[in-house]
């Protein structure tokens, strides 16, 4: 017996309906990006390793796909690391390309291969599948879409500005209530780091820190400790921890602690600008908060960071993010070239529209309606009413086989379309349409253009 076949964990089949849930959103999401001025692009969906490896710290690097080399793979294999089973050292012997782990590490490498065709200030979107060797969970996947939006070449704050905007116009759309805008700036963070004293160990204190919702301030400490962050230097920030209040106040405690940053004062200056404009312009159905603890554990980011919260209610944390990243062009060559981008994620994102409800009811892919089928010449008659309601824009199909009414109606039901088409030998007589509303059973005979017209009502 053949064994049942199955797909890779965190990986899905989606129905038509989900396509067109789907769809729907990246429609909204896409609407706004051209309507902010970002341009459309498209990139492979593996990589040379090297493009993708060290870009994303230690942890990213882990959940790289990597691709087998073509071919007799273990032929150029080194083969002290194969005989050690040491699989670090031995992967680049056998594996010179990788998945994407997601769109702007890639789209710096574009960027850089194509700086003579781009005109900069640079805005970009893209919208397609990453990968990662994550574990998969709810809301959790090792293959999701990512849809980006990325300005390179101006240093401007109002580029995050906008960028917030953009978040609030996506969402207020959408209609989804109870989404914060989480905001940071990994100067502070390097700030805070430096009055401490753990300067030395910035990327382990912003990794840590980084996971205080999911591992809690004890989980924080720990893992401080175990990284060689001193008792005394945990105690400084503990106050941070639990940092309350408005955005103006929460500035005010920063300025005061990183006074004698440099570095740490120019990011409390930045946020001031950034969350003064927004508060100047109004948001729609977002909140805009600032957070001392968001780190977001990737080491391009230099400047602003954002996280976006899902609705408590929910229950399923991040559903975008991004920041500013000041150079991460240099990484390929191209330097003093600035950038800062966003990222919605358009599967939890869905999974949110879901558990609340939201998705319009007008948003599924069933026709309109069905037309019977009586034979070849009640189907041609059929078929060239179809036809011209097509183009006009209705969807409308035909049943494709001569079979029992009763049948025919039971696939229209568990296909949920609302309404049949009777087209027999007296309709063809009368040159009419028996329209049957499947869900009261009324039935009326209309001409063409009565037909036409109570679809496009």
């Amino acid at each position: 017996m053949a064994q049942k076949p199955s797909i890779p964990k965190g990986t899905r089949d989606f129905s038509p309906s989900e396509v067109v849930k789907r769809t729907y959103i990246m429609d909204i999401i896409k609407s706004h990006f051209v309507r902010f001025g970002f341009n459309p692009i498209e990139t492979p969906s593996f990589e040379n390793s090297d493009t993708l490896m060290g870009k994303y710290g230690e942890e990213g690097d882990r959940l790289i796909f990597k691709i087998l080399n073509s071919g007799d793979y273990l032929a150029k294999a080194n083969e002290q690391f194969l005989n050690e089973k040491n699989s670090t050292k031995l992967t680049p012997s056998i594996s010179e390309k990788a998945l994407r782990y997601d769109l702007t590490v890639p789209f710096a490498r574009y960027v850089v291969q194509h700086q003579n065709e781009i005109t900069f200030p640079f805005k970009r979107y893209q919208i397609q599948p990453v990968w990662r060797a994550d574990r998969p969970q709810k809301g959790r996947f090792r293959e999701f879409f990512q849809c980006d939006a990325d300005v390179v070449g101006s240093a401007s704050l109002w580029q995050e500005v906008e960028l917030v905007q953009l978040y609030d116009a996506v969402f207020t759309e959408l209609g989804i209530d109870g989404v914060v805008i989480k905001i940071n700036n990994r100067k502070v963070l390097a700030g805070i780091a430096e009055v401490i004293g753990a300067k030395d160990k910035l990327i382990d204190f912003t990794v840590a820190l980084d996971k205080l919702d999911k591992i809690g301030e004890d989980g924080v400490v720990k893992e401080m400790l175990e990284k060689g962050i001193s008792e005394t230097a945990i105690e400084k920030i503990r106050p941070l921890l639990h940092l309350s209040g408005s955005i103006e106040s929460k500035l005010e405690e920063l300025a005061k602690l990183l006074s004698e940053s440099e570095e740490g004062t120019k990011g409390v200056e930045e946020l001031r600008f950034i969350c003064s404009k927004i508060q100047a312009l109004g948001l729609g159905k977002t909140v805009l908060d600032l957070d001392v603890t968001l780190a977001r554990g990737l080491n391009y980011y230099t400047g602003a960071i954002f996280e976006v919260a899902a609705p408590a209610s929910v229950g399923l944390g991040s559903i975008g993010g991004g920041g500013r990243y000041d150079d991460l062009t240099g990484i390929f060559g191209l330097k003093n070239i600035s950038g800062v981008g966003i990222s919605f994620g358009l599967d939890r994102i869905y999974l949110v529209l879901e558990a609340l409800n939201l998705f319009p009811e007008t948003v599924n892919s069933v026709a309109k309606a069905l037309f019977l089928n009586y034979g070849e010449d009640e189907s041609l008659f059929a078929m060239q009413a179809i036809t011209k309601l097509r183009a006009a824009g209705l969807t409308v199909e035909l049943y494709p086989d001569k079979a029992k009414t009763a049948k025919q109606l039971q696939y229209a039901d568990k296909r949920g379309i609302q309404f049949a088409v009777i087209c027999g030998e007296d309709e063809i007589a009368q040159n009419k349409y028996g329209l049957k509303n499947l869900a009261t059973s009324e039935q009326v005979e209309l001409s063409f253009e009565e037909l036409q017209k109570a679809f496009s009502n």
